[in-house]
């Protein structure tokens, strides 16, 4: 089995990574930085291959999806995991609860952040998927969080109904939709497409605030990864099911 990790080279990407090579899978280890990304191979170990991708910069897609087609012909997963929490104009987690809020958040910070968060995952997704058409068992999982659901922020009850805002939140909302979206196109390809939700992790892209490890939060992204069976068009989490 073939996979592609994009943001593998640290965090929740290369746990991911990890634990697939585990299972026996050939791994590409996408990151920006290519010497970071075999940094990250070299540790996880045989079987882990890194890969130069900038989900913002179409000529590095298209590069990427050029080797993973002359090396192997096909690709059977693609984890769509690269993201960011901020353009990195902000030092503290503080400032960016502040700053995102909807009646004062920056268009240059939200427009940051969605190219990475959706616009990338959605620029991969497509140059990838003629590759993906060609696997047995495709699968693409979107990295997403609860934060994004609209449903929980509209119950008073969530805990993290405080933080939704135009920025890191919505930019995970809108990734929801593009699952989705991808999901009824690709139906009766046989393609499962699918959002999972790590849960609150101890990522950089958190100041390692996060109340879960990575091996934890890894745990539903593998499973999502992983499932050949269950129906496409989901969004899980640690606990189980999500509402969109």
């Amino acid at each position: 089995m073939i996979a592609l990790v994009t943001g593998a080279n640290k965090g929740l990407g290369k746990q991911v990574a990890k634990e697939l090579v585990d299972r026996g899978y050939i791994v590409f280890v996408g990151s920006r930085d290519v010497s970071n990304g075999q940094q990250a191979a070299d540790e996880i170990g045989e079987g882990a291959h890194a890969i130069q991708i900038d989900t913002t910069d179409e000529q590095s897609i298209a590069a990427a999806a050029k080797r993973i087609t002359e090396e192997f012909g096909r690709l059977d997963l693609l984890v769509n995991n690269a993201a960011i929490a901020q353009s990195g104009r902000y030092s503290s987690t503080e400032e960016i609860l502040a700053a995102g809020a909807a009646s004062v958040a920056s268009l240059d910070e939200i427009r940051k952040v969605f190219e990475t968060n959706v616009l990338g995952v959605l620029a991969v997704t497509q140059v990838m998927l003629p590759l993906i058409r060609l696997s047995a068992t495709g699968r693409i999982v979107n990295v997403s969080s609860a934060i994004g659901s609209l449903t929980l922020n509209s119950d008073a009850g969530f805990p993290f109904r405080s933080y939704f805002s135009p920025t890191y939140p919505a930019s995970k909302t809108a990734l929801n939709a593009i699952t989705l979206a991808l999901a009824i196109e690709l139906e009766d390809s046989g393609i499962k497409v699918r959002a999972a939700s790590p849960g609150y992790t101890a990522t950089a892209m958190n100041n390692f605030q996060g109340t879960d490890t990575v091996e934890v939060g890894a745990r539903a992204l593998v499973a999502a990864a992983l499932d050949t069976e269950s129906p496409t068009g989901s969004f899980t989490g640690p606990d189980g099911a999500l509402p969109w």
